[in-house]
């Protein structure tokens, strides 16, 4: 099963994504003509490409990727409802304002990454 232990280096990272992630909407919804449940949906650097899906419930699902890999919408909204709902927002034992301690959501959510055609082994 993997490792979910996260140092402070990986909690800073977390912290610095999630403050480019609301910086990133807050400017797309300002100029976006689009409805903003549309508006954003990856973000690209040179080295890799950022995926984000929010629930309507305003969780965000993020996932990076190499720079070849198209829209993946439909798969973060899989992880969203195959896997969130059914083994966080299910779960009596996880609380949905903490961090995911369970296991189980761990290994499913791994197993079906690592299934995904565009997943690499050299990358995990």
């Amino acid at each position: 099963p993997p490792h979910w232990k996260f140092s402070r280096r990986d909690w800073t990272e977390f912290k610095l994504m999630y403050g480019m992630l609301f910086s990133i909407r807050s400017f797309v919804s300002k100029m976006s003509p689009v409805d903003m449940k549309d508006g954003f949906l990856s973000f690209q650097t040179s080295k890799y490409k950022l995926h984000y899906y929010e629930t309507p419930s305003g969780l965000k699902v993020v996932m990076n990727t190499d720079l070849g890999v198209g829209n993946i919408q439909d798969i973060l909204h899989q992880i969203y409802s195959y896997i969130y709902v059914e083994y966080v927002v299910k779960n009596p034992l996880c609380s949905l304002n903490e961090s995911i301690q369970s296991e189980l959501f761990r290994n499913k959510l791994d197993s079906f990454v690592r299934a995904l055609p565009f997943f690499s082994a050299r990358a995990g």
